[in-house]
């Protein structure tokens, strides 16, 4: 079944921490840009049809696309340069790919080095075509962190005006609030979706929560595996999924989404499509709250047993 969206769609803004980085409520993720081969004029069309349904914020890592979807997205900033005031730029580093585009990499690793983050967030500023990064994050902990180290690339960073607010993705709880003892983190971006509960449970969320620090989620439909996983397990989740929508008259992913933004930590999704349409189906997903009981519904299919 199909279910037509409302006319007047818009997505609501989100304040990541009290006072810090406003971004919108659910964000546009670029990681496939690449595979989408889009024209820079479609490029461009694409970022004002995100605007438009107020989608401003655009997610970002210098490797994505093998260290090409900063560029392709620069080249739409640089053909259109009034976009960069109404958006908001989101980029991560840390992780060094084995890639012809680096040919000094010869394994792939980690590197939370002052001088690799700066250099990094440097490359993105060039790639983007901007002069500032909204938010920059680390992109996976690096078991040669050095917290202090990281906190004082962040506060140069800073200090230059080169990155405005700082972030993590992939952190536990412990390992974001070591690092926000140092300087003041405006996110962690972990991987959430029905298929993948673990954030609900291991203190990530919670400690969030109790830091006013809204968590950004990637991979909130699974990658995708949510409408084609066939094992017993994820096909009874997708049934208890499609009953609600069916009987709310939503969309299936929007349902998902909305799942996923009303924890009290107040998750900020990722899409990771090129569509338009299916931006706004995630859109959707902030515009109704599901029913307690719906909620649980979902969670119970998810892990397989009830809650008790």
């Amino acid at each position: 079944m199909t279910h037509a969206l409302p006319h007047d769609l818009s997505c609501p803004r989100i304040l990541t921490r009290e006072g810090g980085l406003e971004l919108s409520r659910v964000v546009a993720g670029m990681w496939r840009m690449v595979d989408w081969g889009m024209t820079v004029e479609q490029r461009v069309a694409f970022i004002e049809q995100c605007i438009a349904i107020g989608v401003t914020s655009f997610d970002h890592a210098d490797i994505y696309g093998n260290y090409g979807v900063e560029g392709l997205f620069g080249e739409a900033l640089r053909a259109q340069p009034s976009l960069r005031a109404r958006i908001q730029l989101v980029s991560k580093c840390g992780i060094k790919l084995v890639s012809g585009k680096r040919p000094q990499h010869t394994i792939q690793h980690y590197d939370t080095t002052v001088a690799h983050i700066i250099a990094s967030a440097e490359e993105s500023l060039r790639q983007l075509h901007t002069d500032r990064l909204d938010l920059l994050l680390i992109h996976r902990p690096d078991p040669l962190m050095d917290f202090d180290e990281v906190a004082g690339a962040f506060t140069r960073l800073r200090e230059a005006g080169k990155v405005l607010h700082f972030g993590v993705s992939n952190f536990s709880r412990h390992q974001f609030e070591s690092l926000d003892r140092r300087i003041r983190l405006a996110t962690n971006q972990v991987e959430f979706s029905p298929l993948h509960v673990a954030p609900l449970f291991d203190e990530t969320f919670d400690g969030l929560q109790d830091r006013g620090v809204a968590p950004m989620i990637w991979s909130p439909l699974g990658g995708g595996r949510l409408f084609s996983a066939n094992d017993a397990g994820a096909e009874q989740l997708r049934l208890v999924i499609k009953e609600i929508a069916d009987r709310l008259h939503q969309p299936f992913a929007s349902v998902v989404f909305a799942w996923i933004m009303q924890l009290p930590s107040r998750p900020i999704p990722l899409t990771g499509s090129g569509r338009i349409e299916a931006i706004k189906v995630a859109v959707a997903g902030a515009g109704f709250q599901l029913a307690r009981t719906d909620w649980f519904a979902i969670l119970r299919a998810a892990r397989g047993h009830e809650v008790a």
